[in-house]
């Protein structure tokens, strides 16, 4: 398997149709679904077999997010790791118990806090196996505030600390009622 830049899409495209199958078969083991090569490239590219595993998941079980989503989340984080990261993965790893809870508010936005948490989390690479950035949850906020899983990626990447960036960007695209 050997991917250039100018094919990584490709490259991610066989390893998530390989998830998906994977998952049709009845497997559960994310960590069982990718050699050692597949695994080299996804960390290349600041992915896991989890990440992939959860995509594959959702997308048998609900029929989203897409590919697309999925490949446009993905080339968020693998931005990240290359510009700010300089390509070096961070050490630290974010759990379920780090995150505001799942009714926490921020300006009447029932979910807000929890999912900026999530997106610096996926940014970084720091999410553990047992979340995932763009789940049921934050795919039903975010269809909420008309906003995709992608862009409020970069838009967390542009705030950096600043939440009230954030939670004025959230304001400004949620449909009025």
């Amino acid at each position: 398997m050997k991917t250039t830049n100018y094919d990584w899409v490709e490259t991610f495209r066989q390893c998530y149709d390989k998830a998906v199958a994977e998952y049709g078969k009845g497997n559960r083991q994310a960590a069982k679904y990718f050699n050692a090569e597949e695994t080299a490239f996804l960390a290349s590219i600041g992915c896991t077999a989890q990440e992939v595993y959860d995509f594959a998941e959702d997308w048998c079980t609900s029929q989203e997010p897409s590919f697309a989503t999925a490949v446009l989340v993905t080339s968020v984080r693998r931005d990240f790791l290359r510009v700010v990261q300089k390509g070096q993965p961070s050490r630290r790893t974010i759990s379920m118990a780090d995150l505001p809870a799942k009714d926490a508010q921020v300006d009447g936005f029932a979910w807000l806090p929890r999912i900026i948490a999530k997106a610096r989390a996926k940014l970084r690479g720091e999410m553990s196996p047992e979340f995932m950035y763009s789940c049921g949850g934050d795919r039903a906020f975010l269809k909420k505030v008309d906003i995709h899983p992608a862009d409020f990626l970069r838009e967390v990447w542009a705030a950096r600390d600043d939440d009230r960036k954030i939670i004025e960007y959230v304001k400004k695209q949620a449909p009025k009622a």
